[in-house]
């Protein structure tokens, strides 16, 4: 299997920028708004001081852990941004995020262009698929998506988005469970996918308290998503957000997973351009099989 390494930059966006990044915080412009959020890996100092000055609204650790925003400007409840034909909805929520990870953006487009490339129906699942930036990309490639995610809120917001996009009546099946459960339960139906997406949380807590860690659960994850993969599969793409897995641990767990399986692994750091200096702020971890 063809092993390779790749820093993925999403550098596309118009509606989006990463003005400015230092001492914890990032400052980024959605739309016409302006946010500074909290940022861990930002351990160097602001380059542009004087961009700061400026904001709509600013995210505020608390120090019993949690945050909440602090507004200088009233702003709309929400309001959406463009990437090519996609629109977004986008708010500030609870989490410090606003419904939407920009960087995601390198890899929408190389999920169009495989499923593109095909020339053939392709079948996408798509876990822990959030607002559904990954399921629109794929349906807009036309595409037979299944979107799972657990909370109930994130799921509709993707049918939200994807009625902003023109993709309303996409052969898109909305599904609000645990991803485990889920993949469990398509085993024993026996189906089977073309291609998988999965975004996996770095922590997270089931109804039951049950405890999910990514680096004590992936392995089960990936070997279970192993037996939905069809015939002939298309790829499978595997994002990751926790400091504690390098892009190589988890192209070798994928090429171990997948080892009976011919194809080539890509991995790398995905990240997004600072506008005011050229640096790239790391976003996370990627990887990505195709046969």
């Amino acid at each position: 299997m063809i092993q390779s390494s790749k820093l993925l930059i999403a550098d596309k966006w118009t509606d989006y920028e990463l003005l400015d990044c230092g001492d914890g915080q990032k400052l980024e412009r959605w739309g016409k708004y302006i946010f500074i959020r909290p940022d861990p890996q930002v351990i160097w100092p602001k380059v542009s001081p004087e961009l700061w000055k400026n904001y709509d609204a600013v995210y505020q650790r608390s120090s019993s852990g949690g945050g909440a925003w602090s507004f200088v400007r009233k702003i709309p409840e929400h309001w959406t941004i463009t990437y090519r034909s996609f629109k977004f909805k986008v708010r500030p929520t609870g989490f410090k995020h606003l419904g939407l990870f920009p960087e995601q953006q390198a890899n929408w487009d190389w999920i169009m262009e495989m499923i593109s490339g095909a020339q053939r129906p392709v079948s996408v699942l798509n876990l822990f698929g959030y607002t559904g930036g990954a399921t629109l990309a794929a349906a807009a490639a036309n595409a037979a998506v299944c979107h799972v995610d657990a909370a109930r809120g994130m799921v509709e917001w993707c049918r939200e988005n994807a009625a902003l996009c023109g993709l309303g009546n996409a052969p898109v099946k909305y599904i609000v469970d645990d991803c485990l459960a889920f993949i469990r339960r398509e085993i024993r139906r026996g189906k089977s996918y073309d291609a998988i997406i999965m975004d996996p949380p770095s922590f997270g807590r089931g109804k039951r308290g049950e405890v999910w860690k990514l680096e004590d659960n992936l392995w089960e994850l990936l070997d279970e998503c192993r037996k939905l993969l069809g015939e002939k599969p298309l790829f499978m793409l595997v994002n990751a957000y926790t400091a504690n897995l390098s892009p190589l641990v988890l192209a070798n767990m994928v090429r171990s997973v997948l080892s009976k399986r011919i194809g080539r692994i890509e991995s790398g750091e995905i990240g997004l351009p600072v506008k005011s200096d050229g640096k790239i702020l790391p976003c996370g971890i990627y990887c990505r099989w195709q046969a």
